[in-house]
């Protein structure tokens, strides 16, 4: 099952320095029954990209609560086993956790299968996009505007190979 890990710069270097994604349980988004019905599609791409989109609305979440991270979204894509990776079925119909999922161990980074990160000139807007954050959730127009800024920008793939010098 590949699921989507929402990280920061800063995150994805503490993971290559422990060789694992964790401490556990880790927060991922998939592909889950719930996600599917939302996006009613049977295209698998389309439904992993809804997934790496949650993952990237999570990043941006973890770069709100943190002022020291570079402004850059980061998502790991990883393989793990059938079952490793539970949706909380009391919340499935909740639309700010579709496609969320929780793995109940530490993955080892060697089951990644490529990193997502902003581009460099995605950074000013990513930034603005995670000050802007609070008052979009809390019904602001404007703030909403803002942040969907940092969704015009792709994220880009990168190989597992490219860690060392994405971090460094």
């Amino acid at each position: 099952m590949r699921v989507y890990v929402p990280l920061t710069l800063s995150g994805l270097a503490e993971a290559y320095q422990a060789g694992e994604l964790g401490p556990a349980p880790l927060d991922a988004y998939a592909v889950t029954p719930a996600l599917r019905e939302w996006y009613v599609s049977d295209d698998i791409e389309e439904l992993e990209y809804a997934a790496l989109s949650r993952a990237a609305q999570a990043s941006l979440r973890r770069l709100a609560v943190d002022p020291q991270a570079a402004r850059r979204r980061v998502v790991v894509a990883l393989d793990v086993a059938d079952g490793a990776a539970v949706a909380d079925p009391d919340r499935g119909l909740d639309h700010s956790a579709l496609g969320e999922v929780r793995i109940g161990s530490a993955v080892p980074l060697a089951k990644a299968a490529a990193v997502h990160i902003d581009s460099r000139d995605a950074e000013e807007d990513v930034a603005a996009a995670a000050d802007a954050l609070g008052a979009a959730d809390l019904g602001d127009d404007d703030a909403q505007f803002v942040v969907d800024g940092a969704e015009d920008h792709e994220l880009m793939w990168y190989a597992t190979q490219e860690i060392p010098n994405l971090i460094g």
